[in-house]
């Protein structure tokens, strides 16, 4: 199954590419059952043909689906069709992180407590959580 504008994967109808990186691209899709908008990441083939890859992904998606924050994306579902997997989550409009640094947007070193301050808890309680704080960050 090719990924693209107007194809159906599951319940989700993909509308638009919004951001494409190493995890795999993230599409803007409409949840054809619930009718909102949602966000819809397909992840890589090389990345979904290794088993080991994929159940590390899986426990981290059961892990955010288990938090409620706002700066985290609350997690809807995972989505399987043909060869494609794909995490689905809320749909968060704004600008990228990219877009506000070159609007001069900037977290310096010497404040630190504006970067931890800007982070989820989970990112620097990493103990409480059981997840490696060098995933976060």
């Amino acid at each position: 199954m090719v990924v693209q504008p107007g194809v159906l994967l599951g319940r989700y109808q993909i509308e638009a590419l919004i951001g494409r990186g190493g995890m795999g691209e993230v599409y803007r899709a409409r949840d054809t059952r619930l009718r909102r908008d949602v966000a819809v990441k397909v992840l890589p083939a090389a990345f979904t043909a290794d088993a080991e890859r994929m159940a590390r992904f899986e426990r981290e998606a059961h892990l955010l689906a288990s938090f409620n924050h706002p700066h985290i994306a609350t997690i809807h579902g995972l989505e399987e069709a043909e060869s494609v997997r794909a995490l689905v989550m809320e749909l968060v409009e704004g600008p990228t992180l990219g877009e506000q640094l070159r609007q001069g947007a900037s977290i310096h070193r010497s404040q630190p407590d504006r970067a931890l301050h800007a982070m989820p808890p989970m990112a620097w309680t990493p103990r409480r959580c059981r997840v490696s704080s060098r995933r976060f960050v």
